[in-house]
């Protein structure tokens, strides 16, 4: 059988991963206690292959017990020694994103009561839930992301691969933005020329022909495209076979508008050629869009 089970802090977008992944045929179950995973993946293994506890997922969040959340290391590795096929999502975003949401909500935080604060349950419920990010094999930082690129980045990245391939996002950010919290492997391409730097390109992004033709006309730009395909093509096979099944590699430039652009969509355009699961996405001008719909 096969077991995602799907955690994060409160507003980060975990009802939305189990609302994609009951679509898609998964038998979802919200808020579990961690004490009825055992019983549950046995009862889903007497089933038959087709059975409809066959795929599960599961949400398991703060609202648990605190000392089976801090045991969570023992449960998972005794999951796995049952034969059952575990994997963890975890979702979260930064503080702020979340504070703006439970505001724009108005829902009350599960961890929250007359003593405690939102912004301290918000902290809190942080350190209670690391035994699962720190098991996670796919973490999404949900900052700056609609509902819909969550769906869409949640039904690519976990059910649009097949068993044992190797999931990858390349994703663009600016370092004055910070790096994003989720990288596997961060690439700086700081050293190349920058198109800010000409007026005349300010205005576009590394998805435009301007800034496109720009930066292709300057040989480092080929080169620097070339050697990290190179060391990824080296490196990525060891990750598969070691049984990883999601990579993030994050490109930055200093504002994440021109080149890191151009290099990710460079990286996706290589590497489709050989996956059907790449994903490309830009952190800065994903976060530029929703301010300027907003």
């Amino acid at each position: 059988m096969k077991l995602i089970i799907v955690s994060g802090r409160s507003g980060s977008g975990k009802s939305t991963a189990l609302h994609v992944l009951e679509d898609l045929g998964f038998y979802c179950i919200d808020n579990l206690p961690i004490g009825l995973l055992f019983p549950l993946t046995k009862e889903a293994a007497a089933q038959e292959p087709a059975g409809r506890l066959h795929k599960m997922a599961v949400s398991i969040d703060a609202r648990n017990l605190s000392g089976e959340l801090a045991n969570f290391e023992d449960i998972h590795r005794r999951l796995k020694d049952t034969g059952v096929s575990a994997e963890i999502i975890f979702l979260d975003a930064d503080e702020q994103s979340l504070l703006q949401r439970f505001h724009a909500t108005r829902r009350k935080h599960p961890l929250s009561d007359d003593h405690t604060s939102l912004r301290e349950a918000i902290s809190s419920e942080k350190k209670l839930l690391e035994p699962l990010s720190n098991l996670a094999d796919l973490y999404i930082n949900t900052t700056g992301m609609g509902m819909y690129d969550l769906r869409d980045m949640v039904k690519q990245r976990v059910v649009g691969r097949k068993d044992q391939e190797l999931a990858l996002l390349f994703q663009s950010f600016g370092y004055k933005h910070g790096v994003p919290v989720d990288s596997d492997y961060v690439f700086d391409v700081r050293c190349l020329p920058n198109p800010h730097w000409d007026t005349s390109l300010r205005k576009f992004t590394g998805m435009d022909q301007p800034v496109i033709k720009f930066l292709e006309n300057e040989p480092m730009s080929a080169k620097m495209v070339q050697e990290i395909i190179a060391f990824l093509t080296t490196w990525l096979p060891a990750f598969a076979d070691s049984n990883r099944s999601y990579m993030t590699i994050s490109i930055g430039c200093t504002g994440g508008q021109h080149r890191s652009v151009y290099v990710c969509e460079q990286m996706g355009a290589h590497f489709r050629q050989y996956s059907n699961n790449v994903q490309v996405r830009h952190s800065e001008l994903l976060h530029l869009k929703t301010v300027q719909d907003a």
